[in-house]
């Protein structure tokens, strides 16, 4: 057979290749063809359909993402943005940190152990390649209905994968969120979270300058795993039997991950990299073109120069690899010994395949003859660009109008109680320990909270007890009913479990899992949660500095709820200030900040109770949340209060019974004169939350809340060992905890 070769793609214009099978329509084959002046080598239209899929490219959606850098609010802290491999912020005394949220969806549901175990691995190298030492993980999770046999199948595996490979990197899951809807049968939603920690002048970017500069490929030998992985696989619908295209999901070896790290921090710390890139979706396509697109100049590379696994591979086969463990390094010549060396000391397989040269054009070449003669920009930052056409889906105004605030209540204090119990024992609702116990939340001893708490939060300062706090929030049930108030509820969601344990919030990762592109209502609920947040983001003041898109989230015509999960970090002076979320004390007096409506649309209790999805999502009030921030962070700065949670899914008796079961201690609560007892426990208004203060500082903290016009009504007491609602039903803590965390158990073993 005949190499492909760029002199023979010139001289046969007329070859049939087979771009319609690696995911180009017709029109981005012919962009193709008019860029290069010519037909592209087998080896070119590899790299292009891999780096120009909608997973690399993000072709559908740049033209919405856009508003996240238009709108995006002044911020002291941020020192890069969108754009990179991650963002990072100022969070003082010289540190830095980064953090992001990417997805892993499709990988997960072929291959539920490994998808999920290198959607860690992929997200850690991204945090490492901005020049940080990773810290911690955490994993928004969406499943199937709990008690389907795909989920089953699907969740066991995940939770398998994501543990065994941040356990066997010795890296902390501090947070994230499981939840259980059918919308999510067949299409699971993996995201997966960084942080990382640098001082200012350790951050690195990914880009290739100085001619001469040697292009070092370090890590794992690229092997047939993951050809086209996730950047074609996230990049297409399912169809009811499963993916048409099925490349092989990535293998992860944490082992192997764990020695790249030390390695790669070491060559930081003896400041031997210009330049470098992890090799994730796209591989060595993506971090070729990637990096010369971001440097001075062009870049030569051997081909086959690069270790395999594989012997047998093809030269289009090398480049569309998503293989792990592997970085791309750009070095000066005077340290390339340096560099191999330290590689070597860490068991670190360490190749030079090329240069960075004086040209423009990425030119890679296989035994001598050249395969590849872009624009490196062409592939990597100048692919296609839609406008997809959409529209507000037909069926949104019969679902706005079927309001849950018209469905059946409880009649009584019993009926109440036992809709409770129902509650706090359903799969969304119930405790995950099952789970989480299954994740080393402690590793590394810099842990201060973690699940359940509302936030992960870790110490980056031992002296000074310097912190960042993290949580993940997103409610696709609220984005189905109103995308773009979804959106924001998300972010204030999880703006306020950052506020709840004491972190003031600073800035916003995202990673938006929709539907199909191609579907006009898809398509509108994408523009509108992007505006949303952009519009909310702007409001608060906490700029979004990067994040992913997942879309094609589909089995056929079925798409998932619009799932935009918003993750949040904020900074904590001193740790030891923390407020954790448990009721650890007898007297302790039971607060409610701010105002309780009736709010049923989209609640647990609507879905639990009646299996109902219609009406309106709360209302968001952004100034409220950004003052009940205020009170809960000087609260907790201050020593006024000894715990606080914030009220979300399933109201006030959620959070409580969450409080009271973490403490060990129940409460009595008085039903304020103004609310019904059922609105009260069931509502979920945002910008509320529930805090415990001690009697000696009651005066002080309700004269804070007066001052800066904050409702804040006392309900009750911490006390006994049930939870009573006083003039309605008791409930002990030992039954609750039966409901409570008996649930995952008993369905996944």
């Amino acid at each position: 057979m005949t190499l492909d070769t760029v002199k023979h793609a010139k001289d046969t214009p007329d070859v049939e290749q087979p771009w319609a099978e690696l995911g180009l329509k017709r029109d981005e084959y012919d962009r193709i063809r008019e860029i290069l002046g010519r037909r592209p080598t087998g080896a070119e239209l590899a790299m292009y359909s891999v780096m120009w899929s909608e997973h690399c490219s993000y072709k559908s959606s740049k033209v919405h993402l856009r508003q996240f850098g238009e709108k995006a609010p002044a911020s002291d802290a941020l020192l890069v943005g969108i754009g990179e491999n991650a963002g990072v912020v100022d969070v003082g005394q010289g540190y830095a940190v980064t953090f992001k949220v990417e997805s892993h969806n499709h990988p997960s549901y072929i291959e539920p152990y490994q998808g999920a175990a290198t959607g860690i691995g992929g997200i850690v190298r991204d945090i490492l390649a901005m020049g940080a030492r990773p810290v911690a993980v955490m994993d928004p999770l969406r499943f199937g209905a709990a008690d389907h046999p795909d989920t089953r199948r699907v969740l066991p595996g995940v939770v398998a994968g994501i543990g065994g490979y941040g356990n066997c990197l010795g890296l902390p899951n501090i947070g994230g969120e499981v939840v259980f809807d059918p919308c999510y049968q067949g299409n699971p939603l993996v995201n997966a979270l960084c942080v990382g920690v640098m001082r200012h002048e350790d951050i690195h970017l990914a880009k290739a300058s100085g001619t001469g500069n040697k292009v070092i490929l370090y890590g794992a030998r690229t092997g047939g795993d993951g050809i086209g992985g996730v950047s074609v696989l996230a990049s297409e619908t399912f169809d009811e039997t499963g993916p048409a295209k099925r490349p092989a999901v990535q293998v992860g070896d944490p082992f192997q991950e764990k020695l790249l790290i030390e390695c790669t921090l070491e060559v930081f710390a003896e400041d031997l990299v210009v330049g470098i890139q992890d090799l994730g979706g796209a591989g060595l396509s993506c971090a070729t073109s990637e990096l010369a697109s971001a440097g001075s100049g062009g870049m030569r590379v051997e081909l086959d120069t690069v270790p395999l696994r594989d012997a047998s591979l093809s030269p289009e086969e090398i480049l569309m690899s998503e293989s792990q463990e592997r970085m791309c390094a750009i070095v000066e010549p005077d340290k390339v010994d340096r560099f191999l060396a330290i590689c070597e000391k860490w068991d670190v397989i360490a190749t030079v395949i090329g240069e960075v040269t004086d040209g423009d054009r990425l030119e890679i070449y296989w035994h001598g003859e050249q395969i590849v003669d872009v624009p490196p920009r062409t592939v990597a930052h100048e692919g296609p660009v839609y406008h997809r056409p959409y529209a507000r889906p037909a069926w949104q105004d019969a679902l706005q109008a079927d309001d849950a605030g018209a469905l059946p209540r409880p009649k009584d204090g019993a009926e109440l109680r036992e809709q409770v119990l129902r509650l706090v024992g359903s799969p969304n609702q119930a405790s995950k320990k099952w789970i989480t116990d299954q994740y080393d939340r402690y590793v590394l001893g810099n842990t201060v909270l973690a699940q359940p708490e509302d936030s992960g939060m870790i110490r980056i300062d031992e002296e000074t007890g310097l912190g960042v706090a993290v949580a993940t929030d997103g409610n696709g049930r609220y984005a189905k009913l109103d995308p773009y108030t979804g959106a924001q509820l998300a972010l204030a969601e999880a703006y306020r479990n950052v506020a709840a344990t004491g972190a003031k919030p600073l800035a916003v990762t995202d990673c938006l899992n929709f539907g199909s592109p191609e579907d006009p209502g898809a398509m509108w609920q994408f523009a509108e949660a992007c505006r949303g947040l952009a519009d909310a983001c702007q409001t608060l003041g906490t700029p979004v500095t990067g994040g992913n898109v997942s879309l094609y989230n589909q089995t056929g015509d079925t798409a998932i709820h619009p799932t935009p999960v918003v993750g949040v970090l904020g900074v904590i002076d001193d740790v030891t200030r923390r407020t954790p979320m448990a009721f650890s004390e007898e007297g302790q007096l039971i607060y409610l900040l701010g105002e309780t409506r009736e709010e049923l649309g989209g609640s647990a209790w609507s879905q639990v109770i009646h299996d109902h999805l219609g009406g309106l999502p709360p209302a968001v009030d952004l100034e409220r949340e950004r003052l009940l921030a205020q009170i809960l962070v000087s609260a907790s700065r201050d020593g006024m209060i000894d715990a606080a949670h914030d009220l979300s899914d399933g109201g006030l008796i959620q959070a409580l019974t969450e409080s009271c079961l973490k403490g060990g201690h129940g409460a009595r609560l008085v039903v304020p004169d103004d609310l019904d007892p059922f609105v009260f426990l069931f509502s979920e208004s945002a910008g509320r939350a529930i805090v415990a203060v001690p009697r000696s500082e009651e005066l002080r903290f309700t004269d804070m809340c007066g001052v800066r016009g904050l409702p804040a009504a006392r309900i009750g007491v911490v006390d006994g060992d049930t939870i009573d609602v006083q003039g309605q039903f008791t409930i002990p803590l030992a039954e609750l905890r039966e409901a409570h965390e008996a649930v995952l158990p008993a369905l996944f073993g």
